[in-house]
């Protein structure tokens, strides 16, 4: 039987205070609060590294009807502070459930506040921006919990990238599980080709992308410099997604300008083409409310994409006068750049998420498009000459 729920309160940098109940775990925690207008997967979110250190609104009004399972997870563990939702499920029914969403949450000590109104929530935030709140059901007077807020570091010029990226290089092998693949992916005989992805906080469904498109992906940590990148004799080089501001990542802009002068193809993600852009010269800036969610239109020349996006910083258009990039992809609701391509090296990125988790597929093609650039360029330049070093298998 359901106990009585514990109050929990909200409030918000700017003296918002919203009164809810607790589900997950008690405590105090603290973070960019943010909106998210999917419909459907909420334990996606909750574990892309992405989001460290936010705290989630949740624009769908019921959370938790379909447990959580460990097949869709995006890391090992959530990696929000906290997340606030409308109503919540405590009992869910699927048949993929391992446990429900309060509880897990509650297992890796991540507070909750459900009975919000999460629609006024969200219009605040869309009229205000994105800012820092607290989540406590310790301290239930709000002045007492802005003071705390207050206090907080804002994510412009904040680093979260350390956090979330490897400590140790390793192998991953997994493809997209048969049973949901959703597309015909490249399963040629031909040899595979060997991707180093820089990780930057990235999501296991990125992994098993490239993996279903007959990539051996190494997986560094961000600080691998870019002469031991080269030593895995790399076919393609792969930016990923990751947390906070992409300018404060000053070690893996200064490998990204090393590598550009290989000439390998490389793909950024996200994070991965916010950090392309910076090695480019161009600069980056801090979004209102940011993009989160499953219905971003994006594209160009009357070709439209509808994509999954979860970012809130962008590539300042202005400043792409003193690149050699050309943008591919606008996103449709604010113009804001959504795609890069270098003009004469076979170097691309995108601002959203082909690999979806949750979220629509329109763009899974550009995986196709980084093995296609990959295979020109082993035809044109051949054996490189490099030694192609082992590492251990360890997702």
């Amino acid at each position: 039987m359901q106990t009585a729920a514990q109050p929990a309160l909200l409030v918000l940098a700017d003296g918002t205070v919203y009164r809810g109940w607790s589900f997950g775990a008690s405590g105090t925690v603290i973070g960019e609060v943010v909106f998210n207008t999917g419909m459907t997967g909420y334990q996606e979110v909750l574990t892309d590294p992405s989001y460290r250190g936010q705290i989630i609104t949740f624009t769908y009004p019921e959370l938790g009807n379909t447990g959580v399972n460990p097949e869709d997870e995006e890391s090992i563990e959530p990696q929000v502070r906290g997340a606030i939702a409308r109503n919540i499920c405590h009992r869910p029914s699927n048949w993929r459930s391992t446990q429900s969403l309060p509880d897990y949450l509650k297992q890796h000590n991540i507070p909750g506040i459900y009975g919000v109104d999460t629609r006024a929530l969200t219009r605040k935030l869309r009229s205000s921006g994105a800012m820092n709140g607290a989540i406590s059901t310790e301290i239930l007077d709000p002045a007492d919990l802005l003071l705390r807020v207050q206090e907080a570091p804002s994510m412009a010029g904040l680093n979260l990238v350390q956090e979330v990226s490897t400590q140790n290089v390793y192998e991953w092998a997994d493809p997209t599980d048969v049973s949901w693949e959703f597309r015909p992916t490249l399963t040629t005989p031909e040899a595979s080709f060997t991707v180093v992805a820089i990780d930057f906080g990235i999501k296991r469904n990125i992994l098993r992308r490239l993996a279903s498109y007959g990539c051996r992906v190494i997986v560094v940590p961000v600080n691998t410099p870019a002469d031991e990148i080269l030593k895995y004799n790399p076919d393609g080089i792969f930016l990923s997604n990751g947390p906070g501001d992409p300018a404060t990542v000053l070690d893996g802009i200064e490998t990204t300008k090393a590598l550009l002068a290989s000439q390998r193809p490389i793909f950024g993600i996200c994070m991965g083409h916010q950090i392309l852009g910076l090695s480019l010269g161009a600069d980056t800036f801090k979004l209102k409310f940011g993009h989160r969610g499953l219905n971003q239109p994006a594209g160009l020349k009357q070709r439209v994409e509808i994509t999954s996006q979860n970012h809130g910083f962008a590539i300042d258009a202005d400043s792409l006068a003193k690149t050699e990039v050309e943008i591919t992809h606008l996103n449709l609701n604010d113009r804001t750049i959504a795609g890069l391509r270098h003009k004469t090296l076979p170097i691309f990125s995108v601002q959203y998420h082909p690999e979806a988790s949750p979220g629509p597929h329109d763009a899974d093609y550009l995986f196709e498009q980084f093995v296609n650039a990959m295979r020109e360029s082993r035809q044109q330049h051949g054996d490189r000459l490099l030694p192609n070093l082992e590492v251990s298998s360890n997702s």
